[in-house]
């Protein structure tokens, strides 16, 4: 592919959003994980200084924001000093962590490192589901957590994935978020990628299950009257519509995986035919403007029928390119979520077994470093 093939049309300003994925290693194993199934294959990860490079380079282009990810970020030694230098480039920050690691010590470091914003992720609200679907035992220490963060005078912002298997529970999860004293509870329903993906059978809420979940949200939104905001997002599949991906393909968003890939958004290293650079051989502002991958689909010049003629292209760009390989087999069709693409069936049948409540008969797959070589072809 042309590394000019999707530039027509498309203004390129600078990277605004860093998400830093500085390591796949992460103590939970949930059933949904965003990390791409074949992590295990990526485990050189890139060291202190090549972060901290990084971070420079990126700020220097525009950036404003840094996201440190992972896996779970916490189990990097160095978390302290790149939220410091973060801090010292003038970014905002933020972290995002299932809260394992997070002793008051490194809390405290961390408020002195200057760090901004944490997002503590819960599985559920009941100790059962939530250790069941990250295969730990983590409720307790997440609510002993989320009480060291108002400690330090972060606000308390939450984050639940939601699926067939705890959306009945949003009762009981959104008034967990509001005795913890949330500022934030983003319900975010699971979107089908990765590990999500491979469990899509089980996971997959019926539409008589959101319309409750939806019921429910907007009762609470009513009842605590602007006390906590709630945000609530729908999976993909149950929309007529796809969403703009990433706010378009190499327009806001730019992702470093732990081994220094650069990417438009978490997985496209799956997309085959894209080569994408990585920040030990090339510098961010090369990667961003010039590199192949990032130019791949910016704009509409990419477009094929029924995208380029269609009215909302501006509007959702085509929707999601993952979404359109994974569902399509053909990243440069129309995002299968949107009516009007040929493979829309493919979304409707999925949608039609959560419907009738079929359940595979194949058990979840939890994510782990043994399940990700089996699914990549390691070891």
């Amino acid at each position: 592919m042309n590394a000019l093939t999707g530039m027509k049309n498309a203004v390129v300003g600078p990277p605004l959003w860093l998400l830093a994925e500085v390591t796949y290693r992460c103590p939970l194993h949930c059933v949904f994980c965003y990390n791409p199934v074949d992590y295990a294959r990526h485990e050189d990860e890139l060291s202190t200084e090549d972060w901290l490079r990084t971070l420079r380079e990126a700020r220097a282009l525009g950036a404003v924001q840094c996201g440190f990810s992972g896996g779970e970020p916490l189990l990097r030694d160095d978390l302290e000093l790149l939220v410091a230098e973060a801090h010292r480039l003038g970014y905002y920050t933020n972290l995002l962590t299932s809260g394992v690691g997070l002793t008051e010590a490194r809390c405290a470091a961390l408020k002195a490192a200057g760090l901004d914003h944490i997002q503590l992720s819960f599985q559920d609200s009941s100790r059962e589901v939530n250790d069941f679907l990250s295969r730990t035992k983590t409720l307790a220490l997440k609510q002993r957590v989320g009480e060291m963060l108002r400690a330090q005078g972060w606000p308390m912002v939450m984050n639940v994935v939601m699926h067939r298997l705890n959306i009945d529970h949003i009762d009981r999860i959104i008034a967990m978020a509001h005795e913890l004293g949330a500022e934030y509870l983003e319900l975010a329903n699971s979107q089908y990628y990765s590990w999500a993906l491979e469990n899509r059978g089980h996971l997959m809420p019926s539409t008589e299950q959101l319309k409750r979940a939806e019921a429910v949200t907007d009762e609470w939104r009513r009842k605590l009257d602007g006390q906590m905001k709630l945000f609530f997002v729908a999976p993909d599949y149950h929309e007529a519509r796809p969403k703009k991906c990433m706010n378009g393909w190499g327009n806001v968003f730019l992702t470093i995986t732990p081994d220094g890939t650069a990417l438009p958004c978490h997985t496209a290293r799956m997309l085959p035919g894209l080569s994408f650079p990585n920040v030990r051989s090339q510098d961010v502002k090369s990667i961003w403007y010039d590199s192949e991958g990032f130019n791949a689909y910016r704009g509409t010049g990419w477009m094929k029928e029924p995208c380029a003629s269609c009215e909302k292209k501006e509007e959702d760009l085509g929707g999601c390119r993952c979404q359109a390989y994974m569902l399509a087999q053909d990243a440069a069709a129309a995002d299968p979520v949107c009516a009007k693409s040929p493979s829309h069936g493919v979304v409707q049948a999925a949608v039609a077994a959560a419907n009738a409540g079929e359940v595979p008969a194949r058990p979840l797959v939890f994510r782990g470093r043994a399940e990700s070589l089996a699914r990549s072809g390691g070891g």
